[in-house]
């Protein structure tokens, strides 16, 4: 049995309860960026094919192919003139990295967050992943802890492989401090410069595109 009284891991779930109450989700699960939330909503759905704006960060179309999806990229203005949030289609998943304001969660989605030092609650690196369902967030708990469960590791049965994903305890910290003061609501982020097109990067030569 372990010697301390307080597991550090609670201020985690601490920071999940006050998150998911302020966006208006019932849950929200802690991962270490918004880019690893994307990577496991998109495993989670086992997702196919996934169009998304050919404008918005690299990171994106790397999750959905290493998930073992296939992007489609929409290069039209209509989709690109996206704010704060757009949808992974057809899926109920949402990039939402560039939004984090009261009452914001989407019914029935998976909303993905960006806690990164240039983003809305800046406590360094971070991510969280909103839901309202309840299976999800068992499989999210146990995919981004390397399949353990919420318990003493020499306690666990492990029964399924994860990835290193979690979000620490100083993080989590952080931003439960920084919610204190937090305003009701906030402005989405705008990019400086606007986004480069993904698809001009060789790396995504393959990809099909909408036009």
């Amino acid at each position: 049995m372990p010697i301390y009284k307080h597991s550090p891991y609670h201020i985690v779930k601490m920071f999940e309860e006050e998150v998911a109450h302020y966006t208006g989700s019932k849950y929200a699960v802690a991962v270490d960026s918004c880019t690893n939330a994307l990577f496991l909503c998109c495993k989670y759905l086992n997702v196919k094919e996934v169009t998304i704006p050919s404008k918005t960060y690299v990171s994106v179309p790397m999750s959905i192919i290493h998930a073992r999806g296939d992007v489609i990229f929409d290069t039209t203005a209509k989709t690109n003139h996206w704010s704060g949030v757009y949808q992974l289609k057809p899926y109920p998943i949402y990039d939402a990295a560039k939004r984090f304001t009261s009452n914001m969660y989407i019914k029935d989605s998976f909303m993905c967050l960006s806690f990164h030092i240039k983003k809305h609650l800046p406590i360094g690196k971070g991510g969280m992943i909103l839901t309202d369902s309840l299976e999800a967030v068992n499989w999210f708990k146990k995919a981004r802890y390397e399949g353990r469960s919420e318990k003493y590791y020499k306690e666990d049965s492990i029964e399924t492989l994860g990835w290193n994903m979690y979000m620490t305890p100083q993080e989590a910290a952080s931003g439960l401090a920084l919610l204190q003061s937090y305003p009701i609501h906030n402005e989405d982020l705008i990019e400086k410069n606007g986004y480069r097109d993904l698809t001009e990067f060789s790396v995504f030569k393959d990809c099909k595109i909408i036009s």
